[in-house]
């Protein structure tokens, strides 16, 4: 079921506006995707809300655009050259292949998926009286399927921190994964895949001359870390945030735009006081968490997940996990990541960049707690949450998507109702004095009414407004509301202050600030 309405959004994106398959016309390149008229706009919102959420609600925090190509250097200090790989493992039969670990944690999922649907079902039975805690304590189908992913995450944790090739394999073997194509565990040895890709600068093509697309925009960050520390006199705790695409190569790119090979990343690091990190990453995790809860998609549809397995330059680090129609998946990621990035680059540089704190009359190496969340997840968060089939009064369906009106690519659309009387022209007029405020539309009254309502629900425009043969006489429209279809009669002189801060950026960031106020 879930694989069905995913399979509606995949279509719907493409049937709207949102994202074409890149270069389509010559039957498309794997895992790349090109976004249309209305995914451009939705994309720049979720950027727009991001970096104003940053640099405006935070005093310490700037921006920085570094470029994508950087010295090669830069990815031998950071470890990307010689530890930035994923483990694979290829079925023999359909010839495809997969990554080892998400094969065992959708196994993992499946084990917590059973339990749900036990603690829902009991739920429904006993309704008010159920004790949930109780239940899942004593039940012997809930306790079974707890001890099977209780085991299986114990040694995938430990196989992981090698990681330990064969162990995987052999963890895939003894749970009796199957592929998914062919059904078979025909399964080779797991192997070890360096994500980045590499290209040569330069007239000549040969090893003095490779260089790498950056696989994380972070780099570029550290490398200018005290550019803008001495440029901005910036003094500690402080930020700096940049948005940026990526490119990893991706071997098992899969479900739309969630895994890519060409994706945009928006990452924040935050320089801090040795000793001082686990209060900013505590900060920075509630932080973000409020961020995503005020564009009010739900508060059950979140969850922290925190790593068992730390990178080997971080001594915290949590997922914000979406629910998403295939599971919880990763969103952002908040990583204390220690001195290691900035050390590395001293020390491979040669160059000091250690910070003087006027304060404890010392110089030293700052820490860092990073926020990093992918563009093209969040629009996908975005449009999987909102996209709704609706079942009318009249037996009839309509497809809406009930998108944040902040982030909505339209934010009102006005339509004359037909081509007489003048009302093309007052709506014209109407549109011209709103376009300014907020991105808004003129509909062609070609098509009826009803249709053009149909259009503008299912590209998530929350305000519709109709100008009718009555509007010349006593200046008002009707205003039609996205979510509920109840329409209104306003004054045209009313329009602005109605729909401007349901569907304005500062809106979403007042409910933020709000919330990290107290942090």
């Amino acid at each position: 079921m879930a694989e069905d309405v995913f399979k509606k959004i995949v279509s719907h994106c493409k049937e709207y506006g949102f994202v074409f398959p890149s270069s389509e016309i010559y039957d498309g390149l794997a895992a790349v995707y090109d976004y249309g008229q209305n995914g451009v706009e939705l994309k720049n919102n979720i950027k727009q809300y991001w970096w104003q959420s940053m640099v405006l609600l935070h005093e310490n925090i700037v921006g920085l655009d570094a470029s994508i190509f950087m010295h090669p250097t830069t990815w031998k200090a950071s470890g990307h050259v010689d530890a930035f790989n994923d483990p694979l493992i290829d079925n023999r039969d359909s010839k495809k292949r997969y990554r080892a670990d998400n094969l065992i944690e959708d196994q993992i999922g499946k084990y917590e998926e059973k339990i749900a649907k036990e603690v829902a079902k009991a739920a429904k039975r006993f309704g008010d009286k159920f004790d949930e805690a109780q239940f899942r304590a004593t039940n012997p189908r809930v306790l079974e399927n707890q001890k099977k992913r209780d085991e299986l995450h114990a040694r995938y944790t430990e196989a992981m921190q090698g990681p330990d090739l064969a162990a995987l394999k052999q963890i895939i073997l003894d749970e009796g994964i199957v592929d998914p194509i062919s059904g078979t565990k025909n399964w080779t040895d797991v192997r070890q895949f360096n994500l980045m890709f590499s290209t040569e600068m330069g007239s000549l093509s040969d090893a003095t001359n490779k260089i790498y697309l950056r696989p994380e925009t972070a780099q570029g960050i550290f490398v200018n870390y005290l550019n803008v520390q001495k440029t901005g006199r910036m003094k500690l705790p402080f930020g700096i945030c940049q948005i940026g695409k990526a490119f990893r190569n991706e071997i098992v790119a899969r479900q739309f735009v969630f895994r890519m090979r060409e994706f945009e990343q928006m990452e924040m690091q935050f320089f801090c006081q040795p000793g001082t990190e686990m209060k900013w990453f505590e900060y920075w995790k509630k932080a973000r968490l409020a961020w995503h809860k005020a564009l009010g998609m739900g508060d059950e549809n979140y969850r922290y997940h925190d790593h068992e397995k730390l990178a080997h330059y971080a001594n915290a680090a949590t997922d914000i996990e979406f629910h998403l129609p295939f599971g919880f998946k990763e969103v952002e990621g908040i990583h204390s990541r220690t001195d290691f990035d900035l050390s590395q680059h001293e020390k491979f540089s040669g160059r000091g960049i250690k910070y003087f704190d006027p304060e404890r009359n010392e110089s030293y190496v700052p820490y860092d707690v990073e926020t990093s969340i992918g563009v093209d997840r969040m629009f996908l968060s975005v449009m999987c949450h909102s996209y709704t089939e609706e079942t009318l009064e009249n037996g009839e369906t309509r497809v809406v998507l009930k998108l944040p009106e902040a982030l909505a690519p339209v934010k009102c659309a006005v339509f004359p109702l037909d081509k007489k009387d003048g009302l093309p022209e007052l709506a014209h007029e109407i549109v011209d004095n709103l376009k300014f405020h907020f991105n808004t539309h003129y509909g062609d009254p070609k098509d009826s009414i009803g249709k053009r309502y149909r259009r503008q629900d299912a590209v998530g425009t929350p305000f519709c407004v109709t100008v009718d043969h009555e509007t010349p006489k006593d200046h008002k429209v009707t205003l039609r509301f996205r979510d509920t279809m109840e329409q209104e009669r306003v004054d045209i002189d009313q329009l602005r202050s109605i729909i401007e801060d349901r569907v304005s950026i500062t809106s979403l960031l007042k409910k933020v600030a709000n919330e990290i106020k107290n942090y």
